[in-house]
């Protein structure tokens, strides 16, 4: 019977998840791939923590990079995270040892991922990924192979679920950002730091991998990156009554021969599908030629959907699908031109918290008119006892480097009581 001998290196809560799995279904995984996964070998920072599983003293490797030498390892499954120190080590060693190697590394692959591809390109081994985004949802196999036939023109999405808890929570229950928060941290949807889920770091490491999917590019870093930390409560309610949603969504498109990626707050129609997308799950969408649109979504975090992720990457493996990583040789992949989002046309949401009294409004419609920007809808909400009012301004289109000169340039008055908001609004 043929054997693929694994090496899980982390054995956190996923590392667990993954070995207990492969243990308890090596004879499904056989019957389907027509080869015996074995974990051969596990690695882990703390040996002596506490977990949910028993593991062999036979199977403890000491050193970690050891899994890279010893020649009876076919895969290592690489669980530690972080785009530099052990991580950036281990899969490097192991390409260039000609071990396969699957991760669920979104940091390092979005930050080495042309490197790695290359090593892997060179020995003739697997380089997989599909954990390393949006994980249960099968998005990175879907572009590699389902949607091959496929010229396409964008793909978007949420990508974040501890975001995306943040903001629909915030919708329906009446609450701060910050209580919201803490409860998603409580429920397991946060880490303890979710700096990168809330500064729209984890979108951006997520669609520079889409984008050179969707478009045989290199990885890119001109990326407009904005995260959810400046909406608040007054923003959800107001855009409500508007007939919108705000949702955290990345996006990667081609107009032209330009290529724009960008990751912001969104206001989106409550009557499109990614509005209805709420709680913790992932959804992505790819506008195609000849399918037309395709939308995919589930669960994109947590132990069992990156668990499912990872075992369609190591049947791969198993069946002895030796692929290059980004679909194509990296001789094909192309240098393609990024755009800044400057110059990108937007209707938006603008508000302004500023005292009430006369003349602000005039002020700030000038400021709007003079550079370049037309308004749509204007509205004026007035406190009498606090003598505040909240301006709020949705645009017809306009280039995004208008919309923050007004920001900018109104920020300066003495009558703004806050910094302004702006929300992009996406009307597809």
């Amino acid at each position: 019977m043929k054997r693929l001998n694994i090496a899980i290196i982390g054995l956190g809560n996923i590392g667990s998840h993954l070995f207990t799995y492969l243990k308890d279904n090596k004879k499904i995984l056989m019957e389907k791939n027509n080869c015996m996964p074995i974990v051969k070998y596990v690695s882990a920072k703390n040996r002596k923590r506490k977990r949910s599983i028993n593991i062999n003293k036979k199977l403890w490797l000491k050193n970690y990079l050891e899994a890279t030498k010893i020649k009876d390892i076919d895969l290592i499954v690489e669980l530690i995270g972080g785009s530099e120190g052990a991580a950036k080590k281990l899969v490097f060693e192991a390409l260039k040892n000609k071990k396969h190697v699957v991760t669920a590394n979104k940091a390092l692959m979005a930050k080495y991922g042309d490197e790695l591809a290359k090593i892997a390109e060179k020995n003739n081994v697997n380089l997989e990924f599909e954990a390393s985004v949006c994980g249960g949802v099968p998005i990175v196999r879907l572009l590699k192979e389902g949607l091959i036939a496929n010229k396409i023109s964008k793909i978007y999405g949420i990508f974040n679920g501890t975001s995306n808890y943040i903001l629909s929570s915030m919708d329906k229950e009446n609450k701060s950002f910050d209580d919201v928060l803490f409860d998603a941290k409580k429920l397991g949807y946060a880490e303890s730091n979710p700096t990168a889920d809330l500064n729209g770091d984890d979108v951006s490491s997520k669609l520079k991998i889409l984008t050179s999917l969707c478009f045989n590019s290199f990885l890119n870093n001109k990326i407009y990156v904005e995260g959810i930390k400046e909406i608040d409560k007054t923003d959800i309610d107001i855009t409500n009554k508007l007939g919108y949603k705000i949702k955290l969504l990345g996006f990667a498109e081609l107009l032209g021969k330009k290529i724009y990626q960008r990751v912001h707050p969104t206001l989106i129609k409550k009557e499109s599908h990614v509005a209805s997308i709420d709680g913790v799950l992932n959804a992505v969408i790819v506008d195609g030629n000849p399918i037309g649109q395709s939308i995919i979504q589930g669960e994109g975090a947590g132990p069992a959907a990156t668990t499912s992720a990872l075992i369609s990457d190591i049947s791969s493996v198993l069946r002895g699908n030796t692929k290059f990583p980004f679909s194509i040789s990296n001789k094909e992949r192309k240098k393609l031109k990024f755009e800044d989002i400057k110059d990108r046309n937007f209707s938006a949401y603008l508000r302004f918290e500023v005292i009430d009294t006369q003349g602000v409004l005039s002020n700030i419609t000038n400021i709007i008119t003079k550079n370049k920007v037309s308004i749509k809808r204007l509205i004026q909400k007035t406190d009498k006892i606090k003598k505040t009012s909240s301006i709020i301004v949705i645009t017809h289109n306009a280039k995004d480097k208008y919309l923050n000169k007004i920001l900018k340039e109104v920020s300066k008055k003495n009558y703004i009581k806050r910094k302004p908001k702006l929300i992009r609004i996406d009307d597809n």
